[in-house]
């Protein structure tokens, strides 16, 4: 029993030692961009900015060539600001994304993946996973790692740079803070997909989000799609068509739905900028909120409402966005 014991050990050791020195190959052979999302409540209190100048010299010793710095939440707002980003960086001829997140708890977690050179940015399978409990403990592992591989990267920044992304955000749609027209003649189409799809995979890496298991994500998702129907048989007069199937834009405009329902969850302050209205009270910049706003098919017209209706809670925001729509 003690041999298979401790040959139980070894092979666990091993499976951790093997984990930890098989830096992806692209990384320490391409460019690399570095996503960062923060949690306001860990501690110490610093800036995603901070995280990047501690955590960009672990990235350089472990053999890659981080080239810029984002905070993820600016990135995964929204399809149209994802396709932005994946422009430049097509441009920039990035080789993976660098995602690293720190928890509410202070952990920190780092992923690695290639480049889609889409708008999804990051597959969703096969990504490189490091987890520690703290920064300086994934720093050091980092520095570690790149004793045992040479990389091929030279002539890296010795700081981190963090490049504009307002090119990224001119390419997308302008939303309309009005009701749109003619809701009454044509259906609204409301996805119950269940899932976000490759291009919200991003969101995933998310502080408030990493870790969720699937059962209970699948659990939200299976209230969410019950709680929209008794809203819409609530508040909606009007036609509607739960789209359970992929659709072409094209093909939903034969069928009569020339407005689908669309959902974003995001920092509010992010969703108020970019939806080009002002940023109000400091103290709700940073909460993570649903806002829910309506795409006229015919012409890409995002239409947001007449009142912000943005809340935590995704049948607060739809309920007031429904009765908004009066």
């Amino acid at each position: 029993m003690k041999y298979l014991s401790a040959l139980l050990f070894f092979f666990a050791f091993f499976n951790v030692l093997f984990a930890q020195s098989a830096l992806p190959d692209q990384f320490i052979d391409g460019k690399s961009v570095v996503l960062i999302s923060n949690a306001p409540q860990a501690r110490p209190a610093i800036s995603w900015t901070v995280l990047a100048d501690q955590i960009h010299p672990a990235l350089v010793e472990a053999g890659g060539d981080p080239v810029a710095y984002y905070e993820l939440e600016d990135i995964a707002i929204s399809e149209d600001i994802q396709a932005g980003f994946a422009e430049m960086f097509n441009k920039r001829l990035i080789a993976n994304i660098v995602i690293l997140t720190r928890k509410g708890d202070g952990s920190v977690e780092l992923n690695i993946g290639p480049y889609t050179k889409n708008r999804n940015i990051l597959p969703t399978t096969g990504l490189w996973n490091l987890t520690e409990n703290s920064l300086d403990e994934l720093r050091k592992s980092l520095s570690d790692l790149g004793k045992e591989q040479r990389t091929k990267n030279l002539l890296v920044v010795e700081v981190p740079e963090f490049p504009s992304g307002a090119s990224a955000a001119a390419n997308a749609p302008q939303f309309i803070n009005r009701n749109p027209l003619n809701l009454d003649v044509f259906k609204l189409g409301i996805p119950l997909s269940g899932s976000s799809g490759e291009s919200g995979f991003l969101n995933t890496f998310r502080y408030d989000l990493l870790g969720k298991s699937k059962e209970l994500i699948l659990a939200e998702q299976k209230a969410e799609k019950e709680g929209l129907e008794r809203l819409f048989s609530e508040l909606y007069p009007y036609q509607i068509e739960f789209l359970t199937d992929p659709k072409t834009d094209a093909e939903l405009i034969r069928d009569r739905v020339q407005f689908v329902l669309m959902r974003v969850e995001a920092r509010e302050s992010d969703l108020l900028e970019n939806m080009g209205l002002p940023v109000g009270n400091p103290e709700m910049q940073n909460r993570i909120v649903v806002k829910y706003y309506i795409r006229f098919l015919v012409r890409n017209e995002l239409y947001i409402g007449p009142v912000w209706d943005a809340h935590p809670d995704w049948r607060v925001s739809l309920e007031s966005f429904l009765k908004n729509l009066k």
